[in-house]
């Protein structure tokens, strides 16, 4: 049997780890060949491969990054390095002139969805969860997460230090365009005074308040930890919108970090390697077993699959029964404070909040706001 593998979108850590687990489970114990295949979707479509060997896996483990390379080649659009083909047919046809057997896909939602659709032409596909935003429906947890949240939580612990001394409000901003379980897990781990998530509407006011409640109480710093998503202005980032906002509300200095890209670098920790290598191993018993168009899974402790059909579109977002929630709101933790009422009128002044972040009328007529 002969297999390929690709990563496709955002490098994060583990993806090494994952690779390694693929080849070595199919290389040593199943006696496969492997071809891995560079930059994603797009060596697919420009056959840009090489064989892989047990010897060409060594060093892999603790690597962050990918070895292959990545691009964010989407194959169903048009768009892209090659537009002017159909491009499924020609990935279709280059799987059949490499002669492989099936194809190993890690990749976050994106990823997903075109495995799916390459699933559903009759194409042997089995798809490996990659996303440090932990959003992907079907899994608890992605590999590439754990590492993410231990690099925010170490960057919110340093924070502590400089609030502390200078009596300062620290603002810090996480990766999460959607779904807040990085500020969440490293909110919670971090201490975190305020925690802003996407999922979860915030009043500005009632930031303030809590900030001024906990210097009257003699706690003269706060920290306070915002995913990127987040509802703002529309022309600031998050950090810098809660930044200024919470200065202007409490006239206490305050100071804004944004970490960046520096949360998807460096090595997976020791739980995403072991994460990956397991999903990795998963994926070469399901196609040794031709169990194809499916998603490795990981649930509870154990490491299943669940068809990609059902995975793909979807986002796994935080909610507000999710433990953590409850339990840092227990303990006096910021998420949300806001009365019954503004939820009540919240769809009717959506439409206003869209027409202030539209770049033009024109946009805001062709959204899908109410109005």
């Amino acid at each position: 049997m002969r297999i390929g593998i690709l990563t496709s979108g955002g490098d994060c850590p583990g993806i090494n780890a994952t690779i390694r687990g693929v080849c070595k489970t199919a290389i040593n114990h199943y006696g496969m060949e492997v071809v891995g295949i560079h930059s994603g979707f797009q060596g697919l479509l420009t056959k840009d491969v090489e064989s892989f060997t047990d010897k060409s896996l060594s060093g892999l483990l603790n690597q962050g990054g990918t070895m292959l390379g990545t691009s964010r080649e989407k194959p169903f659009k048009k768009n892209g390095v090659i537009s002017d083909v159909n491009k499924p047919a020609l990935i279709e046809q280059n799987i059949k002139e490499l002669g492989l057997d099936c194809v190993v896909c890690i990749g976050g939602n994106g990823t997903q969805k075109t495995a799916a659709k390459l699933a559903a032409m009759g194409l042997n596909i089995v798809s490996v969860p990659k996303t440090i935003d932990n959003d992907i429906w079907g899994t608890d947890f992605s590999f590439g997460f754990d590492s993410a949240v231990s690099i925010a939580t170490d960057a919110i612990d340093r924070l502590h230090s400089t609030a502390s001394s200078h009596k300062r409000v620290m603002v810090i901003e996480v990766m999460g365009h959607k779904a807040g379980w990085i500020a969440l897990y490293s909110g919670m781990a971090g201490g975190g005074d305020v925690i802003l998530i996407p999922e979860i509407p915030y009043n500005i006011h009632n930031i303030g308040e809590t900030i001024l409640n906990r210097l009257k109480k003699g706690k003269p710093y706060s920290i306070v930890v915002v995913a990127e998503g987040i509802q703002t202005d529309g022309r600031k980032r998050a950090a810098e919108y809660i930044a200024q906002e919470i200065e202007y509300e409490t006239g206490i200095e305050t100071r804004e970090t944004v970490l960046g890209y520096i949360q998807r670098g460096g090595s997976p920790t020791p739980f995403d390697r072991n994460l990956s290598t397991r999903m990795g191993g998963h994926a070469t018993e399901l196609i040794a077993t031709e169990q194809f168009g499916r998603m490795i899974t990981l649930k509870g402790d154990e490491i299943s699959s669940a068809p990609l059909e059902e995975i793909a579109g979807k986002l796994k977002l935080v909610t507000e029964d999710n433990d953590l929630v409850v339990q840092g709101r227990r303990m006096g933790i910021l998420f949300r404070l806001i009365m019954m009422w503004a939820k009540a009128i919240r769809p009717y002044i959506r439409p206003f909040q869209d027409f202030l972040q539209a770049e033009s009328f024109q946009d805001f007529l062709q959204s899908e706001s109410p109005l």
